[in-house]
């Protein structure tokens, strides 16, 4: 017989293994003791399978049966750790749990149980669902253990449900015109609505009431409400949002899939509007912090300028590629060369080699101070009212040099940055972005000296031409008064697809967009940051 192949004798038939595993889905074993060969289940689990271990995992979490639930599923020990905690600190009990039709190995199902915490008792009702997996080690039919089995908003590791008296008092939250935002109008805001009720539950005189909340330990984030058992007094938190540009925000994010906007008042530096559409649930709008691609070249344009490197109508040579200490960069496929083109040409074509061949002449730390000393970034000194990333240009030599003009390399930012960024090249001054009115408790805003009144001229000069003529004049067409606008695509490693980047001013509103694996700057944040401009300007 070849190598690789042998013979196995079960019930007086011969059944011919290959590698280790036999046709029909087992795996042939020799059984503890020579008593013979066992047979191991592989492959995916059978609709039986599903259905039977759907069934005895309900059957125990209906029960209270914590460990015993946990052991159907491939990571006992968190499933126990969750699901003890679902009868002991939620106080759920009176578990009633109606699957529905499985669709291959997933299995949807709803729940109905009552949450009692001293003497109050309200009922709780939602829908999940399941996987179930073939176990690596066990090859036992097992289900996929998420926290969102439990609760759909138990979205990351070490979620987990609480009821007792709320960690905050209540708020009742109103935008500059005193309209309540609602977590049910406006549901991207639940997050921030969050923040803002651990910060200023207190101060707003509110007092706390009874709640089955979503604690967040792996992550410290303010817990979320899911059910009232005994209200509180809800105190009242004036914002800047404006409810009119955050309508528009959470419907532009709602087309496009893991992507964020925030939308300020250059004039003033209040936030208009901030929203996300992400299946984690993170405020990514004002946390994030990735790299901004393409619309970095606002800083890197200012950088220029002001060290009298380049100016706008000066020559910015745009070649097919820019190689600079052994690293090669390209730009989009498809950009024509333009070894004549000027700053502004460049700019508005969004010309990464053009930027490039500047890194001979700027210094390692040249946009570090840009960012720090003009446009207020990198500092950590943002006080917005909630928690926010003030974005990174760190100083760095070597390749990351020219790959930090085009926005890749070590730069982070987030949506929240870069509109604050658009607003400061729109008006020469940095106003620090606020969510929450500075007088109500006194927070002294980051400063940071802004940009000489050249240098504003020349970069609204080429914005402008950016959103009527360049690589951002397709999602601009049709907004009247003073536009500008500059698109980014950045790359990420292991991610076969670039996030999408867009940032843009219309009259005295800036916004800026990010879309995960959106590709160019003009195809997903583009429409976004469009939509909020064309409500909001």
């Amino acid at each position: 017989m070849r190598k690789g192949i042998r013979a196995a004798v079960v019930g007086g038939v011969v059944a011919v293994l290959v590698g280790g595993a036999a046709y029909g889905g087992y795996t042939f074993v020799h059984a503890v003791g020579g008593s013979g060969p066992a047979a191991v289940r592989t492959g995916p689990p059978t609709r039986d399978e599903v259905a039977g271990t759907a069934r005895k995992f309900f059957a125990a979490w209906e029960r209270g049966k914590a460990a015993t639930a946990a052991s159907y599923t491939n990571f006992p020990e968190a499933a126990g750790a969750l699901l003890a905690a679902y009868g002991q600190a939620a106080h759920i009990t009176d578990v009633h749990i109606r699957p529905g039709t499985a669709h291959g190995a997933t299995v949807p199902f709803s729940v109905s149980a009552k949450v009692s915490y001293e003497g109050r008792t309200k009922p709780l009702a939602y829908d999940s669902r399941l996987t179930v997996v073939r176990g690596r080690t066990t090859h036992r039919a097992l289900v996929d253990w998420q926290p969102s089995v439990v609760h759909p908003a138990l979205r990351a590791k070490g979620d987990t449900l609480v009821t007792g008296e709320s960690a905050a008092p209540a708020i009742e939250a109103v935008d500059r015109d005193g309209k309540v935002l609602t977590k049910e109008e406006f549901p991207s805001l639940g997050p921030v609505l969050d923040a803002l009720r651990e910060k200023y539950g207190e101060q707003a005189g509110g007092t706390p009431g009874v709640e089955l909340s979503v604690r967040h330990t792996a992550t410290n984030a303010p817990d979320t409400p899911l059910l009232t058992l005994a209200e509180g007094r809800a105190g009242r938190l004036a914002t800047t949002l404006s409810a009119r540009v955050q309508a528009a925000a959470e419907r532009a994010v709602r087309t496009y899939p893991e992507s964020s906007v925030v939308a300020v008042k250059p004039s003033t530096g209040e936030v208009l509007a901030v929203a996300n559409h992400r299946s984690d649930g993170f405020n990514a709008a004002f946390q994030g912090a990735v790299a901004p691609g393409s619309t970095m070249k606002i800083i890197s344009a200012a950088t220029l300028i002001d060290n009298g490197i380049a100016t706008a109508s000066g020559p910015a040579p745009c070649p097919d590629e820019a190689v600079w200490q052994s690293q090669t960069f390209h730009n989009l496929t498809g950009m024509a060369p333009n070894e004549k083109a000027t700053l502004s040409e460049s700019f508005a074509r969004s010309c990464n080699t053009a930027f490039v061949k500047f890194a001979d002449e700027v210094r390692v730390d040249s946009l570090t101070r840009e960012a720090e000393d003009r446009f207020g970034l990198g500092r950590d000194d943002w006080k917005t009212g909630i928690a926010s990333f003030d974005g990174s240009v760190p100083a760095s030599g070597g390749p990351d040099t020219a790959a930090a003009l085009i926005g890749q390399g070590q730069v982070r930012m987030s949506p929240l940055n870069m509109a604050s960024v658009t607003a400061t090249a729109m008006t020469g001054t940095f106003r620090q972005p606020v969510l929450v009115p500075l007088r109500l408790d006194g927070r002294t805003p980051a400063r940071a000296k802004g940009l000489p009144a050249a240098t504003v001229r020349q970069l609204r000069a080429m914005m402008h031409r950016t959103a009527v003529s360049g690589t951002a004049a397709g999602v601009m067409s049709g907004l009247s008064g003073d536009i500008g606008a500059k698109t980014g695509s950045a790359e990420v490693d292991g991610q076969a697809v670039s996030n999408s980047w867009f940032t843009g001013y219309r009259n005295d509103v800036a916004a800026a967009a990010m879309a995960e694996r959106g590709g160019h700057g003009g195809d997903t944040a583009g429409p976004i940051v469009a939509a909020v401009l064309r409500t909001g300007g």
